[in-house]
């Protein structure tokens, strides 16, 4: 599996353009210190690469990738389409900025798509311009897989009742339980990549607030497995919570990557962003009696931290926070990176 790391920043990116934290002013005094949106793009075929998460910065994120360069065609693109691993408008609004294709394949659960077609009105703001395909991730719905009108569905061509069994994808019919991993059959996106969510929360996007059901694929960490080898990475860049399924997947996977978002609890009081906490804005903290630094000491896996706020003292190098994460295995991702597992 190959893998590069587009952006480990937290909404508005470092710097925010309005901010003059120290991160922020750090990182224009500093432009080696600077982060793109969190971002990732995964190669799914020889040629063909997935981007998780379309972010304001997508359209620099592919220039800065060389594997996402378009050709040798004058509009031949190797980006065979987005994962979106929620309903946020810094994952969302570059999908926007790909219009210029002739279409824009979508691949989320059925909360977010809802959420995207009713909120920001994509369907309606882009449909003269591209084709929208969407593929729903997770549990089957009407055009998804395991759904009555996705590939795999009642009418696709894997039989009467799709991979998942009547119900869907993941649904009580499928193989392996109802509600997790087992449940449903990964997604294949090409010969080398397949992927599968993991429900993490019900926590919508402002524009959302009041929509929909508490359906915990409004937020998901998503695992992306090489069929070949075996070998899977978990990406998890919203973490509201670390249910049992979540536990499961960083154990299983190769390579985990997730949400940074705060050092600790305090961290948005302390520094004056919000009058909540972190996992009162929906992250768990990095550090702490509730943080995600202890969940990850002693995984086999490879694990990083990415979506980093502009108050993370992560976003100084010389921060001596990096050794005690160094000191317990843990790493933060930087722009650019590139991963083989």
């Amino acid at each position: 599996m190959l893998l590069q790391v587009l952006g480990t920043a937290a909404g508005g990116g470092l710097p925010q353009w309005n901010c003059a934290c120290p991160g922020c002013a750090g990182a224009r005094d500093r432009p080696e210190r600077r982060r793109r949106h969190a971002s990732l793009a995964v190669r799914a075929d020889a040629g063909r690469w997935y981007i998780v998460n379309a972010t304001p910065d997508i359209g620099d994120q592919i220039e800065d990738t060389h594997a996402l360069h378009p050709g040798p065609g004058a509009r031949q693109t190797p980006v065979a389409g987005v994962v979106l691993t929620d309903a946020e408008l810094d994952h969302t609004l570059g999908v926007a900025r790909l219009r210029e294709a002739d279409a824009v394949e979508l691949v989320c659960t059925a909360p977010v798509r809802e959420a995207l077609l009713a909120g920001p009105r994509l369907g309606a703001v882009l449909g003269p311009y591209t084709d929208l395909l969407w593929r729903e991730l997770g549990p089957g719905g009407p055009d998804g897989p395991g759904g009555p009108g996705g590939p795999d569905g009642p009418d696709g061509p894997d039989g009467p009742d799709g991979l998942g069994g009547p119900d869907g994808l993941g649904g009580p019919d499928g193989p392996g339980g109802p509600d997790g991993l087992g449940g449903q059959d990964p997604l294949p996106l090409g010969s080398e990549l397949e992927a599968t969510a993991v429900p993490i929360a019900a926590k919508r996007p402002r524009y959302a607030a009041g929509t929909g059901d508490d359906d915990p694929h409004w937020v998901i960490a998503l695992v992306l497995r090489e069929p070949a080898t075996g070998k899977s990475l978990l990406y998890a860049p919203a973490l509201a919570a670390w249910p049992d399924a979540l536990q499961e997947a960083a154990e299983a996977a190769d390579c985990v990557i997730v949400d940074g978002t705060f050092w600790d609890e305090d961290e948005p009081v302390r520094t004056g962003i919000s009058s909540k906490t972190a996992s009162g804005m929906g992250h768990l903290p990095i550090e702490g009696p509730g943080g995600t630094a202890h969940r990850l000491t002693g995984l086999r896996a490879r694990c990083l931290y990415t979506h980093l706020n502009n108050t993370n003292p992560l976003t100084d190098p010389d921060d001596d926070r990096h050794k005690q994460l160094a000191d317990r295995g843990l790493e933060v991702a930087v722009d650019g990176m590139v991963i083989e597992l």
